[in-house]
């Protein structure tokens, strides 16, 4: 078990891959450290609802686990991990219960704007509030490559591997995501 340091200066526990698809105990259980958080945050930022990125995360790790020997031991394995995120994600959506109950929660975010202490709590909680509803009005493909890009830290090639698509595709995806954004947010930071 080795530690990286994180971009936060936290040291974060690299996992051997290669044990994680042995199905060790050990390592399966280091892997889900390692990984949930950002699976959550995924599914939370997708679904709009807290408590359904929880169901989210459930079934992507009883996935993970049910397909684990298809885990390629020498790469990173953040894209795939995300990709069978964001499937679970389209497939609660396409489900009549997601459909009827949608509703939305703020969303939890780290950017400087919404956590300076200049900002009232009530400015972010609307600041959070509108930036989730925005979210939710993109189309579910241009909604992950923007939480993908923004959120997790991807660049356009990990999307286009997560995805499915090109490079390019990703790009652009991710260029018309921010043109329709961009209104829905005019006026939220100053």
């Amino acid at each position: 078990m080795n530690q990286d340091e994180t971009s936060s200066g936290v040291a974060a526990v690299t996992v051997d891959l290669s044990r994680v698809r042995a199905r060790d105990p050990e390592s399966l259980g280091l892997f889900f450290d390692r990984y949930f958080d950002s699976v959550h945050a995924l599914a939370a930022r997708m679904m709009g609802r807290r408590e359904l990125a929880e169901d989210v995360a459930q079934e992507v790790f009883y996935r993970i686990l049910r397909s684990i020997e298809q885990l390629d031991p020498a790469r990173d394995p953040r894209p795939w991990i995300m990709a069978i995120t964001a499937n679970v994600c389209r497939e609660v959506w396409r489900s009549r219960g997601y459909r009827s109950a949608r509703v939305t929660d703020p969303i939890e975010t780290h950017a400087a704007a919404l956590t300076s202490s200049a900002v009232t709590d009530e400015r972010r909680r609307e600041r959070q509030t509108r930036v989730q509803e925005s979210l939710l009005q993109l189309d579910p493909d241009s909604r992950l490559v923007i939480l993908l890009h923004d959120y997790h830290g991807f660049d356009h090639a990990e999307i286009a591997e997560t995805v499915g698509i090109s490079h390019a595709a990703a790009r652009k995806r991710y260029s018309r995501a921010i043109a329709i954004l961009a209104p829905l947010l005019e006026g939220l930071w100053p």
